[in-house]
């Protein structure tokens, strides 16, 4: 898996900008499941996002999916289209 592990509290420390290559369709269901898997059973999920310094990656609960953006804890929003591998 790509990316440097930051904590999720950190997201907010760094500019996200599109991924290369919009994936938010491919990765629907996903994140589906990873909503259902944060609410039902307090399961966390690994999220890769692009950043202006490269690639992130952190831990978390999916909170919920818009058509936009996932909301993890705190409020804190990834766009969609900055996504680029979601694994639980």
């Amino acid at each position: 898996m790509i990316g440097t592990i930051i904590q999720k509290e950190d997201v907010e420390k760094h500019r996200i900008i599109p991924a290369d290559v919009d994936q938010s369709e491919l990765f629907r269901e996903k994140l589906t499941g990873a909503v259902r898997l944060g609410n039902e059973f307090k399961s966390k999920t690994t999220i890769v996002f692009n950043t202006e310094e490269g690639p992130m990656r952190i831990e978390t609960t999916v909170w919920s999916l818009t058509d936009k953006y996932i909301q993890i804890k705190h409020g804190i929003l990834i766009p969609l289209k900055s996504l680029i591998e979601i694994e639980y």
